[in-house]
């Protein structure tokens, strides 16, 4: 139980930095001649809205409480948990933004946002292709050996591995896997560059 809070407590500071490469517009991870591929427009437009209705209702609950008369105590507390809500919501924006998927020569760094990231050695890539699903569960899941991070619900790029990597879900659990789908803004772009020698496009200076 410890070890998972301490995750958590990870996380948040880690997004917190995530909004201020955000707001500065930086990578996270990137190095010099990689292939950047990003996964955050799928939800951006659904992050947004949830964000506004969050502050919407924290207005009008707001209102609400003083029309009623509510003691100062209570309107403190929800509005410190509607603020958290709406700092989770920039945190998940931010770090989606600013980790984006990476391809080098070595490897394929698979993540989301500061939640979640799986290195693979591009050595033990034997496979890869376009194309998934639009009705994932969860966003990070493991079953059969198979790891799928999901964006929106949806994934559109598998890779196939020759060995087993090791991979640690959000919360410290550990597992073996030799398939990975994930979600990409545009799936060409993964494709292209594992198949070639070397990252071929959409390099980060």
């Amino acid at each position: 139980m410890v070890r998972v809070v301490l995750r958590i407590l990870t996380f948040e500071l880690a997004g917190l930095a995530a909004i201020g490469m955000w707001a500065l517009r930086r990578k996270h991870g990137v190095p010099q001649g990689a292939t950047v591929v990003t996964y955050a427009k799928e939800q951006a437009f659904v992050l947004t809205l949830f964000a506004f209705a969050m502050a919407v209702e924290t207005l009008v609950v707001d209102l609400l409480l003083v029309s009623l008369g509510g003691p100062a105590w209570l309107r403190i507390a929800v509005l410190a948990g509607d603020l958290y809500g709406l700092l989770f919501v920039a945190v998940m924006a931010a770090g989606c933004a600013t980790r984006p998927h990476v391809v080098t020569r070595d490897e394929l760094h698979v993540r989301y946002g500061v939640y979640f990231g799986v290195r693979m050695p591009r050595e033990l890539i034997v496979a890869v292709r376009a194309g998934g699903s639009f009705n994932e569960d969860s966003m990070v899941t493991v079953k059969d050996g198979r790891l799928t991070v999901a964006v929106a619900s949806r994934v559109n790029v598998t890779v196939e591995l020759a060995e087993p990597v090791t991979v640690v879900r959000p919360l410290g659990r550990r597992a073996e896997v030799t398939s990975i789908r994930f979600f990409a803004d545009s799936p060409e772009t993964v494709v292209a560059a594992l198949r070639s020698g070397e990252p071929a496009q959409h390099r980060h200076p």
